[in-house]
């Protein structure tokens, strides 16, 4: 029997970051993965469809060269080998997490793990072991949701997984559900092509996004020739031998339209089944394991973190709580996390940002505001890039100045929201924002603008 100060179950960016952390610490770690070092965030999430959607971003590029006085032709698109980059990518990350576990001297054990009491852990592999650890952490991460009668059969209807490697481009394609996972892949299979329709059943795409910026990023993608139908839903789904009649509720009317392929993009559902929670006091809610402050479970010594666990699910919020659940063991005192401080980056064409309360949550909880927004359209950097369309907003309280949220929408957005993100952690207001040298001639720019626009003194707009 092997015996660990710490054993975590599933390598994704929690579990192996938990992993990385606690050896830091001192502490004697193992990691049991059944699949992929990297979980699906780097293998089948994440990382991969940034590798697609760069490609679908230089098509477009190429594609329009002519405006920055660039003439191209015979512009083709190879989607095997855009396929091809894509696992690339994901293998050599694999690689370099596998590469981080021996480096920290991290165990990695290869098979399927099951608790099997207290402190002990169940790996089935080609030999099977009893692993004894003093704390054992869930990372066992989240798979996608599936509906009855819309089951993904890899060729006409898709997980996220089968829509990253499929076997030819659809000519017409069904995406259903607009949030993150859903207008990413309808960014991608419209800029290569594919006649790309939406339907969403709330009244909004990306509907946990501020209002506005939905709006905006649903303009934007019908201007692509996307068609979004909001409050909307596929009823039935007909397969036939290259295709699916799909029985439609539009906005209350009925309509049958046949598509070449559909993504199912309605959610996912964590992974707790299999891995013996019913011999614990784990308490499951909705297939999400619950926690407590410091990701401990209601089994003393058992901790779940990531996908696994409570909204949001994103891979940063994992490696976050894997810091906080170690050092927590550990003795130390880590901050507690704040949810409204976690930044959702969504990657289509425009990108969308955000982070803390939108306008209508601010509303609701009855504090005063202060709005500033900035466009795009405004900024020297923007117009040279050719990304004039987007728009940055930031909501202050209005009594006391403090930053409240921020939201965006434009190029490269995603890598601009850490900023607020940092502001919003040290608490700052509006007037240390304001006294913010910001470089020019930048997109960051933009920022700077829209938190003097809130106090009436953007110099730009």
């Amino acid at each position: 029997m092997s015996k660990y100060d710490v054993a975590i179950i599933g390598g994704g960016p929690g579990g192996y970051v938990a992993a990385i952390r606690a050896a830091q610490l001192g502490m004697k770690v193992a990691v049991i993965e059944k699949e992929h070092l990297g979980g699906i965030c780097l293998n089948w999430g994440c990382i991969p469809t940034k590798a697609l959607l760069r490609s679908a971003e230089i098509y477009h590029l190429i594609k329009n060269s002519e405006e920055f006085g660039i003439k191209v032709s015979n512009v083709e698109v190879d989607i095997k080998k855009v396929i091809e980059r894509s696992r690339a990518v994901a293998k050599q990350l694999s690689s370099g997490i596998a590469h981080l576990m021996k480096k920290n001297n991290v165990t990695v054990l290869e098979g399927t793990a099951k608790i099997a009491g207290s402190g002990k852990i169940s790996v089935d592999a080609k030999e099977s072991k009893i692993v004894e650890a003093k704390n054992i952490i869930i990372a066992t991460g989240a798979r996608a949701r599936i509906i009855p009668g819309f089951e993904p059969d890899g060729k006409i209807v898709m997980s996220y997984k089968e829509a990253m490697v499929p076997e030819k481009m659809p000519k017409k394609l069904l995406v259903v559900g607009s949030g993150a996972i859903g207008v990413e892949f309808a960014s991608f299979y419209n800029e290569l092509g594919a006649d790309v329709t939406i339907v969403e059943i709330m009244d909004r795409i990306l509907p946990v996004e501020d209002a506005e910026i939905s709006q905006m990023a649903k303009k934007a993608f019908e201007k692509k020739g996307i068609k979004i139908h909001t409050k909307s839903k596929l009823e039935k789904l007909d397969k036939k031998a290259n295709n699916a009649e799909c029985h439609l509720d539009i906005n209350g009317k009925k309509s049958v339209e046949t598509f070449d392929a559909v993504i199912m993009a309605v959610g996912i559902v964590g992974n707790t089944e299999n891995i013996g929670l019913e011999k614990t006091k784990i308490k499951v809610d909705r297939n999400h394991i619950v926690t407590d402050d410091f990701m401990e479970t209601a089994e003393k010594g058992v901790y779940a973190i990531g996908d696994v666990t409570a909204a949001p699910w994103l891979a940063h919020k994992a490696s976050h709580e894997g810091i906080i659940c170690v050092e927590k063991i550990a003795g130390k005192k880590p901050h507690k996390m704040s949810k409204n401080l976690i930044p959702g980056c969504t990657y289509a064409s425009p990108q969308v940002a955000s982070v803390g309360l939108t306008e209508q949550a601010a509303k609701e909880k009855k504090i005063a505001v202060k709005i500033g927004r900035f466009p795009f359209m405004a900024n020297g950097k923007a117009i040279a890039m050719g990304e004039p369309e987007g728009l940055v907003k930031t909501i202050f309280d209005a009594k006391t100045g403090e930053l409240l949220g921020a939201h965006m929408i434009g190029a490269e957005v995603t890598e601009m929201i850490q900023g607020y993100v940092i502001a919003m952690n040290l608490e700052t207001t509006e007037e240390e924002l304001m006294n913010t040298i910001f470089p020019h001639p930048t997109m960051s720019e933009m920022m700077h603008e829209s938190v003097l626009d809130a106090f009436g003194k953007a110099l730009h707009f």
